[in-house]
């Protein structure tokens, strides 16, 4: 500042209207460095002289100003310091007077607002260099909170070297992680040590995680931090020999840091760039679409200190109860997976411990790099309880009665073998090199269960009861049938039907998807089935599914063409087929009608009665890769939604129903020569000739695939169950093979099979949509019943008191999800009345089936954060939709509890 500007500050000071009671100003200006002593005889004031202290003179200026001139103002200009206050003879003058500097220092925290006193300008001028540069003052003045004090200015000026808003130790401490644990390169660090922030850094850290290494080590600090977070969770004996990371007194504080950060899904970090280099090479499988940038960084932290502490060895050793409750380091996901699939390899599947593991793990921090193998294994336990269910086999007298059971219950064990198998696909996306073969191992063991027990038992015992019905009549008796679909479910219908038709649909897929759209969409949606036409294969299915009197076969150039009514039932010819029966009919297929405009696709069902729509992406999967089947009914499912969507929403359609042709059976397991049958083995032929044996088989056999084989009439192969072919009209006659054999043939497609008479080929779904417009009777009457609404999830737990830091409280789903009950997530966490979160966040996942309400309780441990509370105080727990679809709810609580913390002054 130059003088003619201190003159002008001056003189407007002094022509200030006076304090009340006053009658003249003092105003002493402050230079300890004595940059205006050369240039006081410049300054000449207006209305006030001007006197300058030398050190030997502070009688005589006393005197004058107490004594001789009681009237004039006065500038008294103060070059000196003082060690003690009593050391100054004109203190008494200095409390009733005023202040001016004309200093760099002065004049930077007049800019920022800061209080001017001798703490502030200490630590003012030691960050001289930072404030230094006009923007980097102005983010100081930008914060959230203007530093009042020492320690509030020591984090102002570190959070705006991270690029912080808020001046919080624990968004720096995560900033400085976030740059990298190498001190040399870590760009954050490297500012501290520059501005002179480093000392106020490593004083915090001290303070608030009691981490007092004479070395600075950010990689040690990163291991006092994890290890005596974890002490909440674990018990402290099972980190013995690691005490001298672990500060039991400063627990709290580091939990709550660590459990922040965990559950952090995003921090604004202010300066982009401002990241430095990742920690470790990330080792997180399938982070990039399961955790954010910001846990990302603490994943290769905790990752680090998993290594250097040796902690996977160490859990190695402790059971799955004692790990399941800790969140800090995603090795003990690796442990309880190993731990888990272990046993299940070896034959020992205790499924109320891993649905509990799974319950708990997945609303855990790391739940997302490892949830294909918890889903995985979650399927296992399903159907190992399904085992035990039905251990003593399946002994069914009647094919209706197995129909019935199939329908109703036994399906879900073909659910869960394909779920298991979509996140056993999933898994080999990605790569964790301790638990693929562990999960690989557990593949031969679900193989067990479903191919060699279930399909085999179930099967077995469906081939029996069902054999005589087949050969006699084709079809089971008593089932609704897929030849008289046209005429039973179309034509009497008085209202305009949509039909769609994908293929190689099974039963269980329908089942999943039935469900989604009773509580995804307001609408009345049931469950049928119909057994299919033999073979179960497409060019049958679709010609069953069309309206026909009489449904016949024709060799053409040596291949078999269905013909409804005489009329060819291909792909190309089903429009017409329809049309013959009602001319206001029309067959589509979803590719096309998908990738039209709303209104080419609403032109072309304007004014029909009756709409077929063909579906194929299950099946057509199929061709690409067997193993492609399942991830293609989940998309299939999606396709379909949003197929009833455009139907309801665009065409006005109300009336649906969903089919299929036919099912499947798929099984991972490479089949063994048990397992399939060669055709030449259909026959006994009296001749060594392969070559006769070979055209005895072409002028036998007809047609045949892996799960069927139409022969001439009056064959009667080996090892094949004879079928009735088109009510023995035709020349031909119908074979299949048992349980889920399959027929030699050339080529690949051995584990995605169909066309033979399992249960999972032949019934067929029927899904009946009905869309309720709301202002229809049966809407009105049943509103409660048809609007789909979240389950919510209330406190059980009746006492409203704490007193212990570490608590835990009871809840319960208030109903099951089903129907137009559909799951949520809530986070749970406790709050001040003014709505700062005092707690860890704890969070459920409702999505309880069960009707048995003590089967839908959850148990959630929580921790205060460190912080002062009072009794008196009210304070609330809140349970809070993820999806910010619902109001919070709030409970009151009180809390009883002396505990205070102290602000960090760095230096206490």
């Amino acid at each position: 500042m130059d003088t003619d500007k201190v003159i002008q500050d001056l003189n407007r000071r002094f022509a200030a209207p006076l304090p009340e009671f006053y009658q003249r100003r003092i105003i002493f200006w402050y230079d300890k460095d004595k940059e205006f002593e050369d240039k006081l005889d410049e300054v000449v004031l207006e209305n006030a002289k001007v006197i300058a202290l030398t050190g030997d003179n502070a009688f005589s200026v006393k005197k004058l100003l107490s004594v001789d001139d009681l009237t004039t103002n006065y500038l008294v200009y103060s070059p000196l310091s003082y060690d003690r206050p009593d050391d100054n003879w004109l203190l008494d003058i200095v409390l009733y007077s005023e202040e001016f500097r004309a200093d760099l220092i002065s004049i930077w925290m007049d800019e920022m607002g800061l209080a001017s006193n001798p703490a502030m300008r200490k630590q003012m001028k030691n960050y001289r260099a930072y404030f230094n540069a006009k923007d980097r003052r102005l983010k100081i003045s930008t914060q959230n909170k203007i530093p009042a004090t020492p320690a509030q200015l020591h984090m102002a000026v570190m959070a705006a070297i991270c690029g912080l808003k808020d001046a919080q130790p624990n968004l720096i401490l995560r900033s400085v992680f976030r740059a990298g644990l190498v001190l040399n390169s870590n760009a954050v660090y490297q500012d501290f040590v520059k501005y002179y922030a480093d000392g106020a850094f490593w004083a915090m850290v001290r303070q608030g995680c009691g981490f007092a290494e004479e070395e600075p080590d950010l990689g040690r600090l990163a291991i006092h931090l994890l290890l005596t977070a974890a002490t909440r969770t674990i018990r402290q004996e099972y980190l013995a020999g690691l005490d001298g990371f672990i500060s039991m007194p400063h627990q709290a504080y580091c939990y709550d840091f660590i459990s922040e950060w965990l559950h952090s899904d995003k921090v604004n970090f202010g300066e982009a760039g401002r990241q430095g280099e990742p920690v470790r090479a990330g080792r997180c499988p399938g982070a990039e679409g399961g955790l954010g940038r910001d846990i990302q960084q603490l994943y290769d932290v905790a990752r680090y200190v998993e290594d250097e502490a040796c902690l996977r060895q160490r859990f190695e050793k402790l059971t799955v109860d004692d790990l399941v409750g800790t969140e800090c380091f995603p090795c003990i996901n690796e442990v309880i997976l190993t731990k888990l699939m272990t046993e299940i390899s070896d034959h020992i599947i205790d499924v109320d411990t891993i649905i509990s593991t799974v319950e708990k793990r997945r609303t855990c921090a790391w739940y997302e790099p490892f949830k294909n193998f918890y889903d995985g294994i979650l399927q296992v336990a399903n159907m190992q309880s399904f085992f035990k269910e039905h251990s003593a086999g399946f002994h069914t007298a009647e094919a209706k009665g197995i129909w019935k059971e199939y329908t109703e219950s036994y399906y879900q064990m073909d659910t869960y073998y394909r779920l298991f198998q979509l996140s056993f696909q999933k898994s080999l996306e990605t790569s964790n090199i301790l638990l693929d073969d562990l999960f690989k191992h557990v593949v031969d063991k679900v193989e067990g269960i479903y191919t060699h027990w279930f399909l085999g038992e179930l099967g077995n015992n469906w081939s029996d009861v069902c054999a005589d019905e087949l050969a006699a009549y084709g079809k089971v008796l008593e089932v609704p049938q897929q030849e008289e679909f046209y005429c039973s479910r179309i034509k009497t219908s008085d209202t305009k039907v949509f039909v769609i038709i994908s293929d190689a649909m099974r039963y269980e897929v329908a089942a999943a998807m039935a469900d989604q759209l009773r509580r995804e969409t307001q609408s009345k949606v049931s469950l049928g089935s119909m057994q299919s036409i033999f073979p179960s294969i497409t060019k049958f299915g679709m010609a069953a599914l069309l309206p026909h009197k009489e449904l016949t076969v024709e060799l053409r150039n040596d291949i078999l063409t269905v013909l409804a009514d005489g009329q060819s039932t291909a792909s190309g010819y089903r429009d017409k087929v329809l049309k013959s029966e009602d001319p206001a009919s029309v067959a589509l297929k979803y590719n096309d009608m998908i990738a039209m405009k709303r209104a080419e696709r609403s032109a072309l069902v304007k004014g029909m009665d009756v709409v077929y729509i063909y579906h194929d992406t299950i099946d057509e999967a199929s061709h690409t890769s067997d193993t492609a089947v399942f991830a293609a009914c989940d998309k299939a499912i999606s396709e379909l939604k949003n197929l009833v969507r455009i139907i309801v929403n665009e065409f006005g359609g109300t009336n649906i129903l969903i089919t299929a042709d036919h099912g499947f059976l798929y099984t991972y397991s490479p089949l063994t020569e048990d397992d399939k049958v060669g055709k030449n083995e259909f026959y006994d032929v009296d001749s060594e000739n392969i070559n006769d044996l070979k055209k005895e088989s072409a002028k036998r056999c007809v047609e045949y695939g892996r799960r069927y084989a139409i022969m001439q009439k009056g064959v009667q192969p080996n090892y094949l169950l004879p079928v009735k072919f088109l009510d023995g009209k035709s020349d031909f006659g119908g074979f299949a093979p048992r349980e889920s054999i399959r027929i030699k043939m050339n080529g690949g497609g051995m584990n995605f099979v169909h066309g033979g008479i399992s249960l999972q080929e032949m019934v067929v779904p029927v899904i009946e949509y009905h869309y309720l417009r709301s202002d229809s009777m049966e809407y009105k009457r049943n509103k409660q019943k048809y609007d789909t609404k979240p389950v919510t999830v209330n406190l059980l737990s009746a006492n409203r008191k704490i007193s212990n830091m570490i608590f835990s409280l009871n809840f319960y789903q208030k109903d099951a999800v089903g129907a137009n009950r559909e799951a949520a997530a809530y986070q749970v966490y406790f709050t001040d009345e003014n709505g700062r979160q005092i707690s860890d966040v704890q969070k459920i996942i409702a999505d309880k089936t069960s009707d048995n309400g003590a089967e839908r309780t959850f148990r959630c441990q929580f921790n205060l954060k460190s912080l002062k509370y009072s009794n008196t105080a009210t304070y609330y727990l809140v349970i809070a939709d993820e999806q910010g679809l619902q109001m919070p709810q709030r409970e009151p609580f009180q809390i009883d509890i002396a505990f205070a913390v102290d602000e960090f002054d760095f230096f206490s």
